[in-house]
């Protein structure tokens, strides 16, 4: 069965900060930030993620989203996030093997899962992790 993000991108927030964001969002979705759902703002790309820890229909929620008068002010867009398999881990301890990241993304405890690839660049200090399913990157 297709599954659905819990996640939806908002682009070209230069206009709306984190504060007037979470309280646009939480007007649309009748949410509670930080209860309901979390926003994290990636300034350097102009964007933020919301994450929705209550089950919503996200599909719907991004176009009540497109369909909002002050959204369409803005000129923000909205769009679910992809479901990935693979993050970056970034600022990646000097000299931390394969097999520690990979044992540290599979504990529960860290919202991580079975890894099936671990890819480590100590020159960057960067590691690409690749999960068996997507659930495991959360």
């Amino acid at each position: 069965s297709a599954e659905t993000s819990p996640s939806v991108v908002f682009e070209n927030i230069q206009g709306c900060n984190l504060k007037c964001l979470s309280m646009l969002l939480e007007s649309i979705s009748n949410l509670a930030v930080d209860d309901d759902f979390t926003v994290e703002v990636i300034p350097e790309r102009n964007v933020a993620v919301a994450t929705f820890i209550k089950s919503i229909d996200t599909e719907e929620f991004v176009t009540k989203c497109s369909q909002n008068k002050r959204i369409k002010e803005l000129k923000i867009t909205a769009r679910l996030l992809e479901l990935t398999r693979s993050i970056k881990a970034e600022n990646v301890p000097a000299g931390v093997s394969t097999d520690c990241i990979s044992v540290h993304f599979q504990n529960p405890q860290n919202g991580g899962g079975p890894v099936s690839d671990v890819q480590l660049f100590p020159e960057k200090n960067e590691a690409i992790i690749t999960f068996r399913d997507h659930k495991g990157n959360a």
